[in-house]
């Protein structure tokens, strides 16, 4: 005998479909734009899907992923306990954040293969250039998970934020990071009150007495152009040496060339904290010059030598310390 079953009425068909609508088209949303192919320096990588356990080992892209709230489970570490890296080898500005979400510390230094297949990762970040570059096991590491290299030298930490927001499905934070903080670079040089134009930009090294200076096609150098700043010219014969090789970033100078290659009314001392700026003002080879002689030499921190989301935030808190008005600072908290 067979039994017949009723069939449910249109309106209950139409409640199912109702109360089932928002959960399809959450997946609907979550899977859209995967997988997706993102360009590195060693090639394309194709992801299928939104990485959640991510390992970098490179400890300059840590702090980028970090902004972004991407999923990074763990990296690679520089030498701890010193003026830019805290006890776990990562760097100041966003140790204290890496702590609060666990980031695994794998190696210090030198990248390890099983170290980071210890972790399961399903993307894996190598940094194209650096000292923290792990380039010499890309291929185990690409063996082990989709293994994007990224070359940071050449990107503003704007773009490179653009980049893995892309990589990782963080588009809508990277570009809210972005946004956030062009809104306060604005905010900021209407009320900064510039010291004597044009400046010199640049890191010192006391014992070399050598001075490395950040050129217009640096990110430290076009961010002080956008907040009005002059940047002052070396000698034409310094400008066009340009002595890293093919660096266009910055301009080598020391001994005898040094006074040359600072040419600038103040001096903007990067990498540097206040009590650093004595070894310049005792150099006694620039003692004529008139930034030196006028006292106006001003360090704008330790954590200034290459500019992640933290640190570019940390260098517009101290121009606003140095020659700023009332400006609210954006969280570098994230």
């Amino acid at each position: 005998m067979s039994i017949r079953l009723p069939r449910p009425s249109l309106r209950a068909s139409l409640c199912v479909l109702a109360a089932c609508l928002p959960m399809l088209i959450g997946t609907a949303r979550a899977d859209a734009g995967w997988p997706r192919t993102v360009s590195g320096e060693h090639g394309s990588v194709v992801l299928d899907h939104a990485p959640a356990r991510i390992v970098s080992t490179s400890v300059t892209l840590t702090g980028a992923l970090l902004a972004i709230d991407a999923p990074v489970v763990a990296s690679g570490a520089t030498t701890p306990n010193n003026r830019v890296a805290d006890d776990q080898g990562y760097l100041r500005q966003w140790g204290a954040i890496a702590k609060a979400r666990d980031v695994k510390r794998l190696y210090i230094g030198e990248a390890n293969a099983e170290a980071v297949a210890s972790q399961a990762p399903d993307l894996i970040l190598i940094s194209a250039t650096g000292g923290d570059s792990a380039m010499a096991l890309y291929d185990q590491l690409s063996a082990i998970a989709p293994t994007l290299v990224v070359n940071y030298d050449d990107k503003s930490w704007q773009q490179l934020e653009t980049l893995l927001g892309q990589a990782t499905g963080h588009e809508a934070q990277a570009g809210k990071l972005i946004e956030a903080f062009a809104e306060r670079q604005a905010q900021l040089r209407k009320s900064l009150t510039l010291p004597p134009q044009p400046v010199s930009a640049f890191v010192y090294n006391p014992a070399a007495r050598q001075a490395n200076i950040w050129t217009a096609a640096s990110p430290q150098g076009q961010m002080l152009e956008q907040l009005g700043f002059t940047l002052a010219e070396p000698s034409p014969a310094l400008a066009s040496s340009q002595s890293m090789g093919k660096r266009k970033d910055i301009i080598q100078a020391g001994g005898e060339h040094m006074a040359d290659a600072l040419t600038g009314k103040s001096f903007l001392m990067f990498a540097a904290e206040p009590a650093d700026t004595q070894a310049l003002l005792s150099n006694t080879l620039l003692a004529h010059l008139p930034a030196i002689d006028g006292q106006h030499v001003y360090a704008l921190g330790a954590d200034t030598f290459r500019l992640d989301y933290y640190s570019a935030n940390h260098l517009l808190d101290r121009l606003q310390a140095q020659f700023g008005g009332k400006v609210q600072a954006a969280a570098a908290s994230n």
